[in-house]
C-alpha cells in the first residue's frame, strides 16, 4: 500500500495498528509521531515527517485500513482567514520603475510577521489564503520599508507530467528526490503597486539567495523551482522575463482526484533550475 510517496508493508501496517490500539487516549498527532518514529519516515533534515504521516493515516482511516480516534479540534483547513488590520489596508499608489525604487530588498518573513503576510495573501490574492504544504519559505518585498510584494515557497506538486517529463526522472528517483524541488505557491505585487519590470526583479532575486535560506533553515539545498500559472488568467510574462521556462499545461485534476471527477482551470508549467547539474542530481 502506498500514501503520500510511501509504501507502507503489512508488517508495517500492524505496527501503525497497535499503536492506534494499545492506548484508547492517544490523540492523532502523538499516533502520527510515534508512527514516524517507529518506522523512521524522516525528513531531510532528521525530523519527523509527521505532516504527511497524518495525510497518510487520513487517507487510511477513510479507506478503513485503520480507526483513528476521533479528531480533539478541527484542523481550520476550511475555516475563512479573517483578521483584518490597518496595517493591511490599501497604501497610496506607487509607480516607479523596479530600477528606481529605493532599498529594495526582500526579507524572509519573521514569526512576529506571519499573521500580516497572511492577510495581505488573503485579502489581496485571488486565491486567498491557505497554509503552505511541507516546507517554506515566504518573503516581503520592500522598499525604504514600504511592503511591495509578498512570495511564498513551499511543497512541490507530486505529480506534474511536463515538470517530470523536463527532468526525466523515475518514479522511484522522484519520491526520493521531490525535496529538492520547491514551489513557488504565491506571488502577489500588491494592487497599488505599478512598477515596472518589479515582478522579474523579484523572481531573480528569490531566486537567488532561496537556496541559501532553505539549506540554513533545512539543511538541504533545492535545485529546481516550480510554478503553475493559471492559463485563463496568466500569461506568465514576468515568470519568461526571469528566465523561467514554461514546460507544458497540467491536464486539469488536482492532486487528489484520482478518478478525473473535479474539472480545474488549465495550468502552464514553469520551471527554473538552481544549479547547472539539476538533472543530474534528480536523477542521479
Amino acid at each position: 500500500m502506498k500514501y503520500c510517496g510511501k509504501h507502507f508493508s503489512e508488517a508495517e501496517m500492524s505496527v501503525i495498528r497497535r499503536i492506534i490500539e494499545e492506548d484508547p487516549a492517544r490523540n492523532r498527532l502523538a499516533i502520527s509521531r510515534m508512527v514516524c518514529d517507529e518506522l523512521g519516515w524522516r525528513k531531510p533534515d532528521g525530523g519527523l515527517k509527521e505532516m504527511s504521516c497524518r495525510v497518510a493515516l487520513l487517507r487510511m482511516h477513510e479507506d478503513e485500513l485503520v480507526r483513528l480516534p476521533p479528531p480533539r479540534r478541527g484542523n481550520g483547513n476550511q475555516i475563512r482567514y479573517t483578521r483584518r488590520t490597518p496595517q493591511a489596508e490599501p497604501r497610496p499608489a506607487i509607480c516607479l520603475p523596479a530600477g528606481e525604487l529605493p532599498g529594495l530588498r526582500l526579507d524572509p518573513v519573521l514569526k512576529y510577521e506571519s499573521h500580516l503576510w497572511n492577510e495581505y495573501i488573503d485579502r489581496y490574492h485571488y486565491l486567498g489564503y491557505q497554509r503552505l504544504p511541507g516546507a517554506q519559505m515566504r518573503y516581503f518585498a520592500r522598499a525604504e520599508g514600504e511592503i511591495l510584494a509578498l512570495l511564498g515557497f513551499g511543497a512541490a506538486a507530486w505529480k506534474a507530467a511536463p515538470r517530470d517529463a523536463f527532468i526525466g526522472w523515475t518514479p522511484a528517483q522522484r519520491e526520493q528526490r521531490l525535496h529538492l524541488v520547491v514551489n513557488n505557491a504565491r506571488f502577489l505585487i500588491l494592487p497599488w503597486v505599478a512598477s515596472k519590470h518589479l515582478a522579474s526583479k523579484l523572481l531573480a532575486r528569490a531566486a537567488k539567495r532561496l537556496p541559501d535560506d532553505w539549506l540554513k533553515r533545512y539543511g538541504y539545498r533545492p535545485v529546481l523551482l516550480e510554478t503553475f500559472v493559471e492559463k485563463q488568467r496568466f500569461r506568465g510574462t514576468c515568470y519568461k522575463a526571469a528566465n523561467w521556462q514554461c514546460t507544458g499545461d497540467t491536464q486539469g485534476r488536482g492532486k487528489l482526484d484520482r478518478h478525473r471527477l473535479y474539472a480545474l482551470p488549465t495550468k502552464s508549467v514553469w520551471l527554473y533550475p538552481l544549479s547547472h547539474q539539476f538533472r543530474q542530481i534528480l536523477t542521479q
